[in-house]
Order: C-alpha cells, then structure tokens, then sequence
C-alpha cells in the first residue's frame, strides 16, 4: 500500500511541476492589471502539492491501521487432488479469509514424494509470502527451504505432518499423537476379537504423522496385555495413491492368507483397501478399519466391508492453520509455550510442547452414525 500511495504522489508532482512550466513558457503580455500567469501556476502548484501530501499521509496511516490487510498465506499440502487435503484446504481458505489475509493461495505437487515441496517452498520465498503452511511430506527434505523462507521473513505453520521443529513457528495437530493410534489398535482389537495376525498400510514412508502414529501403535501392542494375542506381520506403503494402495492391499492378503485385520491410518489407503475387500473373498473375513473420509467410507460401511473408522473434522486443521498463521504475522505469538490465539469459531488455542498446537479429538464413525457427517 505504501509504494502504491508513493507512485501516486510522484505521478501528481510530476504533472503539476510540468503544467507549471507550461503556465510560464506559454504567458505572454506585460499588462499590470492581470495577475501574473507564472505566480498563478506556482501558487496552483504548490497548493495542489499541499493537498497531494495531506492525502497520501492519509492513506498512509490508513496502511499503516491496515497493515494486517496486506498479509498473504500460501497452503502447500503434501500434494494436491487429495480427497482428504481438499478438506483440510478448504477449511484453510475459509480461515484466512475470516482472520482479514489479503491473499491466499495453494500450491503443491501433485504426488508424495519427500522433495517434492521444495521448490514450491523456494517460490514463495522469492515471492515474499508472508505465512507458508505446510503438511510436510519429509520433515528433514523441506527444512533448508523453510529456514531460508524465515530468513526472508517468512512465518511457517506446519499441519497435518510435521516439519522438523527446528524449521517451522507451530505445528497443528489433529490430535495427540498418542491417542490416534491407541484408538486405531482399540478399534482393530474389537473387530478381530483380540487376537490374530494384523497388517498396517500407511502412506509415504517418510510422512512424520504416519510414522508417528505407527510407533505408538507398535508400544501399545507390545505393552498392552490385552494386545498380548495380536501379531502385527507387515507394514506397507502405498504412497497416498488409490491405484498403489489397491495394489499393496491386494499384495498383503496374497502374502499373510492368515491376515484377520488391516489398519490404514491414511484416507486415501482405507479407501482403496476398502474397495479391494469389497469385492473379494475376503468382505466379511478381514476387518479393515483405520483414518478415513465419512463421505468416501459411508457405502463400505453399509454394505458391512467396514464396521467401524475413525478421524478428526479435517476443515478444522486448515482453519486453525491459518489463524496461527495470522496470529504469528501479527507478532500475536512466537510459538513459545503457553501462547494463546484466537482462532474464531475454534476458539482460544494453546501452543503447547514443541510448538505444537491441537485441535481436538477424533470421532469413531460406524453405521450408527455416518449419516450424521457431511465430509
């Protein structure tokens, strides 16, 4: 806004300073009852150049009362046509227009590769973007770009999947850690009857989030008593792509015939599982149950391939993202614990250890309740 009100103050003096020279080399005549047409164009000049810097001050300090008006936030989600990252991205841009962001913008690669985001990262740099948000696909691969991009001035909102804490302000999380993979062994636990032999199909093998999520469902089976009869065999990785998912899936029942269960803790992987079972000998035999979609999941669930999944409302990561985004343009946060920030409809919110800040529990979706979510 500042360099807008300068280009304007230059285009007015410039104009007025050449009709004033104009006024003098054009006048003519030397008759004492008419004023002089030079100290006319001088004294229209120079009240003329008065008004002109009593207007740009005033639009300077209505720039300076708006600066939060300028700020632009750019998404950049692991990659781009994801059921479940339109969700989430969806909620983002409805945050950064509720929290007063100027611009904003997505942008990101189309598969899940761990570099796939950094050049994208750099992009914003050279643009100057004020906020990035990323669900890192790496947390390591994206850190020189994210650090360069706070060198610059930028402030970097992890969500979704952590970024290392060392190249990011805040990291928004679903929920704890701890508690998606407790329920997630809880749920295959019921449906298999508390024993037999069990799978994982994850995402990337490098996404922070799964990786996270599966460690603790490894402590939980391996401490938990009530888990003593359960065996996890095999852990796979479908890349966050329907076609691999399908493929890995289809590969797991071929490898472990005795497999009585399969977790995929990402949207797009128990979608695909699901679809696979659907039509296999294996509906009704093999639970699958995991992360997903209540929109993508609801026909699996009620032909009986699935009986019961969970997840979190993923519009909600998104529109906190941006709020945190906001609150750290604005200087409102650094990312130390205990810091506090509105986040509209979500409310006040906490950053807590190592940054990180939750938005709330996961919900158990099952035939009872499906009909209930709209997502």
């Amino acid at each position: 806004m500042f360099s807008n009100s300068r280009s304007r103050l230059s285009l007015k003096v410039g104009a007025l300073f050449a009709a004033t020279a104009l006024a003098l080399t054009a006048c003519g005549g030397d008759d004492a009852a008419t004023p002089d047409p030079a100290d006319t164009a001088a004294e229209t000049a120079a009240e003329s150049m008065e008004e002109t810097t009593e207007e740009t001050a005033e639009e300077t300090q209505e720039g300076e009362e708006q600066g939060a008006s300028d700020l632009t936030i750019t998404f950049i989600p692991k990659q781009l046509n994801n059921p479940y990252t339109d969700v989430v991205l969806g909620g983002g841009e409805t945050g950064a227009e509720e929290a007063g962001f100027a611009e904003w913008n997505i942008v990101g690669p189309l598969d899940a590769s761990a570099s796939s985001q950094v050049s994208f990262i750099n992009a914003e740099t050279q643009a100057a973007t004020d906020v990035i948000v990323i669900a890192a696909n790496d947390p390591d691969a994206v850190c020189s770009a994210l650090n360069e991009a706070r060198d610059g001035g930028a402030s970097i909102v992890a969500f979704d999947s952590d970024a290392n804490p060392d190249c990011r302000d805040v990291f928004i999380s679903q929920v704890v850690a701890e508690d998606v993979a407790k329920i997630q062994v809880e749920m295959i636990a019921e449906q298999i009857g508390g024993s037999g032999d069990i799978a994982i199909l994850s995402a990337t093998a490098n996404a922070t989030n799964q990786n996270e999520w599966i460690k603790f469902m490894e402590e939980e089976l391996a401490s938990n008593p009530d888990y003593a009869d359960i065996n996890l065999v095999a852990k796979v990785y479908g890349d966050d792509d329907d076609t691999k998912s399908f493929q890995e899936a289809q590969g797991l029942l071929q490898a472990h015939p005795d497999l009585k269960g399969i977790i995929s803790p990402t949207t797009v992987g128990i979608a695909a599982t699901a679809r696979y079972l659907s039509t296999s000998e294996y509906k009704g035999e093999v639970a699958l149950t995991g992360l997903g979609l209540p929109n993508e999941m609801r026909s699996f669930v009620k032909d009986e391939t699935v009986s019961e999944f969970a997840l979190w409302d993923p519009a909600q990561l998104g529109y906190v993202a941006a709020y945190a985004g906001k609150a750290l343009a604005d200087g409102t946060i650094s990312g130390e614990v205990g810091d506090t920030f509105s986040a509209g409809e979500m409310g006040e919110r906490e950053v807590g250890e190592n940054g990180i800040v939750i938005v709330g529990p996961p919900v158990r979706f099952n035939a009872d309740n499906i009909d209930e979510y709209d997502f």
